[in-house]
């Protein structure tokens, strides 16, 4: 797959999108200012016959782009909740009657800046892939170096990767031991050593040492630009719902429609018609879902859960399917020192303590990792009097007077030797990332490394059970039997394992299709694809996931995933709240349609009932931020 831009090329820095809410209100402050006018006019005798006119010249001005876009998406097929109160403002024109079109024209408008503050700002997710890309590499000719745009990488060419940077391209390792993050790729939680052979993925970050690389695809090629690819077809792909509103309308402006016909079949008189119009125009529509949205929108901040928009919170609401990634989701998202397994001639604490001492001369993950948990195991550290450390594979040193190694199998048995087999006593056949240890040129013991699991990962589980998803799975990029272990202490049986990115966006699409309203959870770059496939992605903050945050529709800033099921109950305590302010105030505007169709509500009064209607519909809706 080629990416229809390279990606690594120079980008414009991503800027926040202006809000787009105040727009919408521009017809309704013009539409406030020209009845202020006309008010103003009447109490001016000799001005007072034009008040009229001035409402209605200023009620065509402030009506017009509403009018037209009705008119226009009408004309496409396309039935909206404005479409009654379009017509209700052309009668109101017709008539010369502007007030109560002008009315109108506020609470419309109004209703609007509320959805569009409710949709909130667009997501860069493609835009902040492309940013975090790297943009030049350094590559080898004729034994010397020089830098490049990764746009003009040839297969083949031999590259150098300092400590610290990204791996530009798909590539193979020629030269130099080193360990790579991977986690933002393929979700494994520990550094990979690498060696001369081993293939690397673009995106992957070169830990402590130098690397000498061979290219073996195109930048615009490589893992990193199909996951940027990924998510820019996701999005595009991905219908946009039809309002809450609009889907009500399709049935109730008929309904109106019928009852206008049937008010002038009885009367004949076109204002006991547009008295039907204006009780009927869909306030409650246009006003209740926003404001109920908000006020979910708002409830849900309270608990460190940004909700970008109306939609993410309706499709929380509708939620049947949960879809997790393994590492940084359902577990802390880096290693920890699970067990120390010894020999019979040491205790477990010696070989910590002896570890850790000899790791402080190592910069790797893993030896930060031994320090920590000799610390949390209350083991006084030494300092080393000497030590060596030997990029991805070990490192050595004087501690206490005692010679030490801490390594790959491998390492340790070059220092050691192992005629008794210990080593394959101690290591098993699991696949977990070990550390063996020497002391003074004997086997001493192994430390285990193992990415724990969150301590509310059953208790969400749960949660999410009694609240009616369905289905829940885990999809992840580490290895499947580390899958199938946490999905069992889960008690999650859908667990897929060894997936590249592309592999878990099937995964969701597929349940997409089946009919299931999916959520997706996860936090790293290669869930970013995923997250823009579901009907609401869902993105854990708290461990810098930038991208995959502007891939999703909900992020936690909580490092909590019980927050997850919080986030569903609000959407579904909204959408509740949401259909209930619409019925009520249909309801209320159909027995208002039915006193307009007999004559006994006025255009005027009618416009001041269905404010009152209004007025109930949004305090009932604001029951949602509560």
């Amino acid at each position: 797959m080629t990416s229809s831009r390279t990606v690594g090329a120079e980008t414009a820095p991503v800027a926040e999108a202006p809000r787009q809410w105040l727009q919408p209100l521009f017809p309704g402050a013009l539409a406030l200012l020209v009845l202020s006018a006309g008010a103003l006019l009447l109490r001016l005798p000799s001005a007072a016959a034009h008040a009229v006119w001035v409402w209605e010249y200023g009620l065509i001005v402030a009506a017009a782009p509403l009018v037209w876009r009705t008119v226009r998406d009408a004309l496409r097929g396309h039935l909206a909740a404005d479409l009654v109160a379009t017509l209700a403002i052309a009668g109101s024109l017709l008539l010369l009657m502007p007030l109560p079109g002008l009315i109108v024209v506020i609470m419309q408008s109004g209703g609007e800046a509320l959805e569009r503050y409710a949709e909130g700002r667009a997501s860069f997710a493609v835009r902040e892939l492309e940013a975090a890309a790297p943009r030049t590499a350094h590559r080898v000719r004729q034994g010397s170096t020089e830098d490049i745009p990764v746009a003009d990488i040839a297969v083949g060419d031999e590259l150098l990767v300092r400590p610290g940077e990204m791996i530009p391209c798909d590539a193979i390792v020629l030269e130099g031991r080193s360990h790579v993050d991977v986690s933002r790729i393929t979700g494994e939680p520990l550094p990979v050593a690498t060696a001369p052979g081993t293939r690397l993925l673009s995106g992957t970050m070169n830990g402590e040492s130098l690397l000498t690389i061979r290219a073996v695809a195109l930048a615009s090629e490589s893992q990193y630009a199909r996951i940027v690819e990924l998510v820019r077809s996701a999005q595009a792909s991905k219908s946009p719902l039809q309002r809450l509103a609009d889907r009500y309308a399709v049935w109730f402006t008929p309904v109106t429609l019928a009852a206008c016909a049937v008010a002038w079949l009885i009367s004949g008189d076109a204002v006991r018609v547009l008295a039907v119009l204006v009780i009927a125009t869909p306030c409650p529509l246009i006003l209740a879902t926003p404001v109920a949205i908000l006020g979910g929108i708002n409830r849900a901040a309270r608990r460190q859960i940004v909700v970008r928009n109306g939609t993410a919170l309706e499709q929380l609401g509708k939620v049947t399917a949960a879809v997790f990634d393994k590492t940084g989701t359902l577990t802390i998202g880096r290693p920890a020192v699970r067990r120390v397994i010894t020999t019979n001639a040491i205790s477990a604490n010696t070989v910590l303590r002896l570890a850790a001492g000899v790791e402080q001369g190592s910069s790797h993950q893993l030896a930060r990792t031994v320090v920590e948990a000799a610390h949390a195991a209350s083991v006084d550290v030494p300092d080393p009097t000497w030590a060596r450390d030997d990029p991805g594979r070990g490192v050595a040193g004087e501690v206490d007077g005692h010679l030490v190694t801490v390594g790959a199998r491998s390492y340790s048995l070059e220092q050691v030797g192992d005629p008794d087999g210990v080593t394959n006593r101690m290591a098993g056949d699991g696949a977990a990332l070990r550390a063996f240890v020497t002391i003074d040129g004997a086997m001493a013991g192994m430390i285990e490394f193992a990415d724990q699991t969150r301590e509310e990962l059953a208790r969400t589980i749960a949660q999410l059970t009694q609240l009616g998803v369905r289905r829940i799975l885990i999809v992840s990029g580490d290895h499947a039997e580390n899958v199938r272990a946490v999905g069992d202490m889960a008690g999650i049986t859908e667990v897929h394992g060894d997936l590249l990115p592309e592999e878990k966006v099937a995964i969701v699409r597929d349940l997409v299709t089946s009919g299931e309203t999916v959520m997706m959870v996860g936090d790293g770059t290669n869930d970013a694809p995923a997250l823009s496939t579901a009907q609401v992605g869902v993105a854990l903050a708290a461990h810098g996931g930038g991208i995959a945050a502007e891939s999703a529709g909900v992020v936690l800033l909580a490092d909590d995933l019980s927050r997850v099921a919080d986030a569903i109950r609000i959407g579904r305590r909204t959408y509740r709240i949401a259909r209930e302010c619409i019925l009520v105030g249909l309801g209320l505007s159909a027995i208002g349609m039915l006193a307009a169709a007999a004559g006994a509500l006025p255009p005027v009064a009618g416009a001041i009932a269905q404010e009152a209607i209004d007025l109930a519909v949004i305090v009932n809706a604001l029951r949602a931020s509560r």
